[in-house]
């Protein structure tokens, strides 16, 4: 996110072949852009002859797209591609400042290059840092201290996007807990540009001169395309494959940069009227604009996609003219955008970090109006960055009068104090969670009376009576909001996740050969409730296996679309499909699934059905009936075999996080209407009670007014933390639904 905004150079071949053309093209340039050099000149400020002031409106796009996409995450759903224009901004600004050191020494001076953009931008990026190391140490949840001490440390030494990437997150995904710097996977990702892309063009510039005679922009060139075409076919590449990985690292979007890179050497590609100026000018803004507004978490993305904003992007940067008001350069170049774009840095580091912690603090949370606030307040603190960190920073004499090795010393000691602030937050914390741990695994050795789903009203079959009741529950929550995100099953190597189609069958409980045979068979859901079945089959002498992968419920409906997720999911099946007949016949299956949202809503919408009130589905759109048939053609594998099968109907699903909001407020305040909770069409239940009435042996369990009174559903069920997240239970209410899961799978497999 490079702060300076160089025009296109000139053709950077020796002077002697400079064209007439060229010189035109320079003079129209420094025309251009006289009054803006006059008005800094006034101000005592001087002012690069190669200054364009629209490319600071071009950042200011890039960085509201991206802090709106943040905020508003339904309403600008491929705000994400301002980063894209970041990088394409980044590769047109360095290339041209390392250009144009060839042309004048032939030489880079990487010393001096590197201390440079050590002044510029460390020391914003190390206050923000330090700040969510205190975040971590005084806001934060301690469910959240391991991934924000990691990925802190990591933003530190800008490793941060492979951090991710090995971890598999989905940037996309809205469901995830992120971390407070998150984000910085882009500024890790350009300062690794920063590293390698001046070796190379060096590199490049000294292997032609000494192969090409002095026709080194030809090498330059040639480098440059041969690096953006390989990382534009791996960007494909790979984001066919695996997507998640695919938008971190470093390989699929160093082809960004090189489009920016071509601009820089190939002034040519310039238009040199006003009006070809406006329509790619223009064109480009509506473009990138387009694709903010168009795209959305489902667009592969980088890959081909990618293109469309980066080319838009080109085509702005080239858009130079600014003469008249109407010129999109000049439009871009008005005070009050540009303004954004001198704070788009800063901007772009604190909006992150804020909007996290926001719900964690009293008072406050992320309501429309507070989004606002928040969003405004964001301005504020990055204006102040920039005045008093950034600029004094990227001037401190004490450094920029002295060699690059003092810089770089003083990078090394920032680095050192980031690590030292993380590392504190990390030595307070840690003691607090592992005492956390110790007192949850306490009382799930021996819960209390009536704790959790004990308390009812219903077994998941019947009524529970009398009504169990515990008045000392009242006002515990266990676990504590602080670490109910934590309280997570204990196995994941037995979830299968992402793009993995591989099935990893885990096997628990009796060795006996005679041991009764059950399999527990699902997505994240059914992997919600693995640790009671584990002591389940422990506890009775049962021989578990388990075939889960998040997102891929039991079923023969496709997940629809042609991603590798999706493919990866069809696959699983397939394997699980072969592994199931090749497997002795079980005694009896579970299987629990995550009801489709979208669907369940369009049931609603389309059909009125409430709570699957005909068995058979047969009043639902083809959708759900597609849906509801796909369970039951997957269960007949096994109940072909006589293997009865248990299933339930699926729990309640939040807006956001309910810890969140029990961090915050009292317990009877963190609670969601009954019908936005519940799905008004749940796919498994309604292929279960279908099955019920063809005679089949299924078994359905409903809590649903375990979950919810008549008239919502709570966050804390008889003491116990219910979600730690906005859909899955937590490890410790999961436990408290045991006694009926078993008596469930007993009454299963007596039959």
């Amino acid at each position: 996110m490079e702060n300076q905004t160089p025009a296109p150079a000139a053709n950077p071949a020796p002077s002697s072949r400079r064209s007439s053309r060229a010189q035109r093209e320079r003079a129209n340039a420094a025309g251009a852009n006289a009054a803006t050099a006059d008005a800094a000149r006034k101000a005592g400020a001087p002012t690069p002859a190669h200054f364009l002031p629209h490319i600071q409106g071009l950042r200011a796009i890039a960085v509201l797209l991206v802090v709106v996409y943040h905020f508003w995450p339904g309403r600008l759903t491929g705000g994400y591609i301002g980063v894209d224009v970041f990088f394409v901004i980044s590769g047109f600004l360095i290339t041209q400042q390392l250009s144009r050191q060839l042309e004048r020494t032939d030489r880079i001076a990487l010393p001096s290059f590197y201390a440079k953009r050590a002044r510029r931008l460390l020391p914003a990026a190390i206050t923000v840092l330090v700040f969510a190391s205190l975040a971590t140490l005084f806001i934060m949840p301690l469910s959240s201290l391991t991934e924000n001490v990691r990925e802190i440390l990591a933003s530190t030494f800008y490793v941060e996007n492979w951090v991710l990437a090995a971890n598999s997150v989905d940037y996309l995904a809205a469901a995830n807990e992120a971390s407070l710097v998150q984000h910085y996977w882009s500024l890790s990702l350009e300062e690794q540009f920063y590293l390698f892309w001046p070796v190379l063009l060096l590199g490049a510039s000294v292997f032609a001169v000494k192969v090409l005679g002095r026709r080194k922009w030809v090498g330059l060139i040639a480098v440059l395309a041969v690096v953006g075409v390989v990382s534009f076919a791996l960007s494909v590449f790979v984001t066919a494959t695996d997507p998640a990985g695919a938008y971190f690292v470093t390989y699929t979007r160093v082809w960004e940069f090189a489009v920016g890179g071509a601009l820089a050497l190939l002034p040519r590609l310039r238009p040199t009227k006003a009006w070809q100026s406006n329509i790619l000018g223009w064109g480009g803004i509506a473009v990138v604009l387009g694709c903010g507004y168009f795209f959305t978490a489902s667009t592969p993305f980088p890959g081909y996609m990618a293109a469309i904003p980066v080319l838009g992007t080109a085509a702005i940067i080239v858009a130079h003219h600014r003469e008249k008001p109407w010129d999109a350069g000049r439009v871009l170049s008005f005070r009050p955008v540009s303004f954004i774009g001198d704070i788009s840095y800063s901007l772009y580091l604190w909006h992150w970090p804020l909007i996290i912690i926001a719900p964690y603090i009293p008072g406050w949370g992320l309501s429309t109006l507070n989004r606002i606030a928040l969003f405004l307040f964001c301005f504020v603190i990055a204006w102040l960055t920039k005045r008093f960190i950034e600029d004094p920073a990227r001037k401190w004499r004490f450094f920029t009068t002295r060699r690059p090795r003092v810089t770089l010393i003083g990078v090394v000691a920032a680095m050192a104090v980031s690590s030292l602030f993380v590392g504190s937050a990390w030595a307070v914390q840690q003691p607090k969670y592992d005492t956390e741990a110790t007192q949850l695994a306490e009382t799930l050795a021996n819960p209390p009376a009536c704790f959790g789903a004990a308390s009812g009203p219903t077994d998941g079959v019947a009524p529970i009576d009398p009504l169990c009741v515990n008045p000392e529950l009242a006002g515990q929550i266990i676990p504590s909001p602080g670490f109910g995100n934590a309280d997570r099953p204990e196995h994941p190597e037995c979830l299968s996740t992402l793009n993995d189609a591989s099935v990893r069958d885990c096997t628990f409980g009796s060795e006996a050969t005679d041991a009764p045979q059950i399999a527990l068979i699902g997505d994240s859901h059914a992997y919600a409730l693995m640790d009671p079945f584990i002591q389940m089959a422990e506890q009775n002498g049962w021989r578990l296996t388990t075939y889960l992968k998040g997102g891929c419920p039991w079923s023969t409906t496709p997940l629809g679309g042609s991603d590798a997720f999706a493919r990866s999911c069809d696959d699983w099946r397939g394997v699980l499909t072969a592994q199931l007949a090749a497997h002795t016949p079980f005694d009896a299956v579970f299987t629990a699934a995550l009801t489709d949202r979208a669907l369940s809503a369009d049931e609603e919408a389309t059909t009125g059905l409430i709570d699957a009130a005909d068995a058979d589905g047969s009043a639902a759109s083809p959708q759900g009936q597609a849906a509801v048939a796909g369970y039951g053609e997957a269960w007949q594998q096994v109940l072909g075999q006589g293997t009865p099968i248990v299933t339930v109907v699926d729990n309640p699903a939040w807006e956001d996080d309910p810890n969140k909001c029990l961090r915050t407020e009292s317990e009877s305040s963190c609670a969601e209407p009954r019908e936005d909770g519940l799905a008004a069409f749940d796919p498994i239940a309604v292929a279960a009670r279908g099955a019920v009435a063809q005679g089949q042996d299924v078994t359905l369990l409903d809590f649903s007014d375990t979950y919810c009174t008549a008239e919502e559903c709570a966050a804390v069920i008889g003491g116990a933390n219910v979600y730690r997240d906005p859909d899955h239970l937590t490890r410790t209410f999961a436990f408290t639904l045991e006694p009926f899961l078993q008596k469930a799978m007993a009454s299963a497999l007596a039959r």
